[in-house]
């Protein structure tokens, strides 16, 4: 192997480390979170809003200070204020809450793999856009999501519910605001990045929903777990796992970056299983598997 291909080697390497800790981090955090809103008596309003504040924040200043660019400028064009306003707001606070709404009254384990269903809705949507009939791939893709949703809500038995209904409300919301999230700011992102985009989102949507829940609002228990727990969220399973995954890019293309990602919801599963004791038992593995799948397959779509 020449220089020129072991720095190749040596640079996809990074690149794949790079995304599938921050697939992990994010993973963790969902639990994390699961542990302060069952055992600790945290609540989804305090956690969102902090989480969004601080992240967004933080986020700002490492667009300021450490790529020094002016976080200002977006706010000189109508158009991007409208834009990050319903960004903000519809975009990167509706993941948010519906995502942690989901594990409050569920678990991290489904609440992730119910939101990893966007692919597919961004698919038929993108379908009816164009006015196309889906691919192949794309109705294998559907059946499949469908499939596994039955299976993980269900355990197979078509008479009851394995989870909650405000659980299967929320987390198949949240895939809904994840095909929003990923659509919508195309426009922003190839304006002003990723850094800047989403700093400012998280915090006009952390700071809009302080308006109806302030941080110091707060409900639960405070003690040395529950706090290193809080850091971990904001800290690892936002800051980190972003700076992570878009350094990631430099290194590999984003088609495999997103496919990495699918650990996430893996890493998220078994730690719910392994420390929270989540019941998670072969009907629902099969189901996870099902929609995961329908990323690699709609990867195939050439649209």
């Amino acid at each position: 192997m020449n220089s020129q291909s072991a720095v190749m080697s040596y640079s996809r390497t990074r690149g794949i480390i790079l995304v599938l800790v921050a697939a992990i981090f994010w993973g963790v955090s969902g639990t994390v979170a699961q542990f302060l809103f069952h055992q600790q008596g945290f609540t989804t309003n305090w956690l969102v809003v902090t989480r969004l504040i601080l992240s967004g924040v933080g986020l700002l200043f490492f667009s300021k200070l450490g790529l020094k660019q002016n976080i200002w400028t977006i706010w000189k064009n109508k158009q991007d204020v409208v834009q990050i306003l319903i960004f903000g707001m519809l975009g990167m606070f509706g993941v948010q809450y519906t995502y942690f709404a989901a594990i409050q009254y569920g678990n991290a384990a489904t609440a992730t793999i119910l939101q990893y269903l966007a692919p597919v809705l961004i698919a038929c949507y993108m379908c009816l856009r164009t006015k196309s009939l889906p691919a192949k791939q794309e109705v294998i893709a559907i059946f499949l999501a469908l499939f596994g949703t039955f299976l993980l809500v269900t355990k197979g038995n078509i008479q009851s519910l394995s989870i909650s209904g405000p659980a299967l409300f929320w987390g198949i919301l949240s895939a809904f605001a994840l095909a929003f999230y990923t659509l919508f700011p195309v426009k922003l992102l190839s304006r002003w990045g990723s850094v800047q985009t989403v700093g400012w989102g998280m915090t006009i949507g952390g700071v809009g929903f302080a308006t109806y829940h302030p941080p110091w609002d707060f409900q639960g228990s405070w003690n040395l777990t529950s706090f290193l727990a809080v850091c971990f969220v904001v800290l690892f399973g936002t800051l980190l796992a972003f700076f992570c995954y878009m350094e990631s890019l430099k290194y590999i293309r984003a088609s495999e970056a997103s496919l990495l990602a699918c650990v996430e919801p893996f890493s998220a599963a078994f730690l719910a299983v392994a420390w929270l004791h989540v019941s998670f038992g072969l009907a629902e593995w099969i189901g996870a598997l099902s929609i995961l799948s329908t990323i690699f397959i709609l990867s195939a779509v050439k649209k």
